[in-house]
């Protein structure tokens, strides 16, 4: 069931559920941020209309710079601008961004504690046809290893355009990641959001008995948090208590709520369209393995490079899909019964 004061989308499980994408999303939160702050000045890589920056350009052409296809200039120009007090967001695909220019990103950002706002669009196998060469599987690992660097990974559409608001207002090296895809939107205007905030999207109905303790928790990032919403949902249905929590700061990780969870529960499974080696199931286990060492299942890739093929076939192909994040709680069950 919903926790009613996040105020998540009434329809979140309904077949017609609204999808947009995540770099929609940013699109709309930059103009907003830039109508907020005249230093916030937008930069892309010759990707204006693929990464929804159009709007900012047209609006805002005296703050707006086409650095063409030069990623490590991208950044580099970015963080002289931050370095004169602006607010930069530099954006392109997230191969290029941060995956080309990343020694420009850790010595010109963040080894200079720079306010740049790291843009990679277009991350995971859900790119689809653009084939493995275009879909970012290692940036959550590449980028929060950087000291002073935000990793932030949200969820849907709106969460995206809460996060590039209030990343304009920090004062932090900071990455997010967005999807190309259209996909279920799960909050509203009304959902909570804060930088290095994790929450419990789905709380089932326990039974006194039980005292609040959980069978499992599934702990996801990004849009394939439906999947686990969906899971979580399937399980209630069949008397088992499995509880979702949406992580959208995967550094700083919020290390409280995870430990807290990860106590009710005795057992987690972790869901990423990313690299499951250094990703976000990565520091949720290095944050256990130090406080409270529970058994845990990864969703993720597995040490391999995505291909072309529709989304939808590459989310089952790389074990991702709701059968997997089903057959990982099934597995972790039995693993903390043993």
């Amino acid at each position: 069931m919903h926790d009613p004061e996040l105020k998540l989308n009434p329809k979140i499980f309904d077949s017609d559920v609204e999808v947009r994408s995540a770099r929609e999303g940013f699109g709309e939160g930059l103009l907003e941020a830039a109508a907020l702050d005249k230093r916030v000045v937008g930069l892309c890589g010759d990707l204006t209309e693929s990464t929804h920056m159009t709007a900012f350009k047209q609006k805002f052409p005296d703050r707006f710079v086409e650095v063409g296809v030069a990623e490590q200039n991208l950044v580099t120009v970015a963080s002289g601008m931050a370095a004169m007090g602006k607010i930069p967001f530099a954006a392109s695909y997230a191969v290029f961004n941060p995956g080309r220019n990343w020694e420009q990103i850790r010595t010109t950002i963040c080894y200079n504690n720079q306010p740049v706002k790291i843009i990679g669009s277009h991350v995971g196998v859900s790119v689809g046809p653009d084939g493995g060469s275009h879909q970012a599987l290692e940036d959550i690992a590449i980028t929060r290893v950087l000291p002073r660097m935000v990793v932030i990974s949200p969820c849907d559409a709106i969460e995206a355009r809460k996060a590039t608001v209030a990343a304009a207002r920090t004062n932090d090296p900071t990455y997010i990641r967005l999807t190309r895809e259209k996909t279920p939107i799960m909050t509203t205007d009304e959902t909570p959001f804060e930088i290095g905030k994790a929450r419990i999207f789905f709380e089932p109905a326990v039974n006194e008995s039980k005292k609040g303790q959980l069978d499992v928790a599934i702990i996801a990032t990004g849009s394939l948090l439906h999947n686990a919403l969906k899971v979580a949902r399937m399980f209630e249905l069949n008397g088992k208590s499995v509880a979702v929590m949406n992580i959208s700061t995967i550094k700083p990780l919020d290390q409280d709520a995870v430990i807290r969870l990860a106590h009710r529960a005795g057992a987690i499974v972790t869901v990423e369209e990313h690299q499951i080696a250094g990703g976000m199931g990565s520091a949720v286990a290095e944050c256990l393995a130090a406080n409270l060492p529970v058994p845990i299942e990864f969703v993720g890739v597995r040490d391999q490079f995505g291909q072309s093929g529709t989304p939808a076939e590459l989310i089952e192909l790389y074990g991702m899909g709701v059968s997997h994040i089903t057959e990982a709680v099934n597995r972790v069950i039995i693993r903390k019964k043993a």
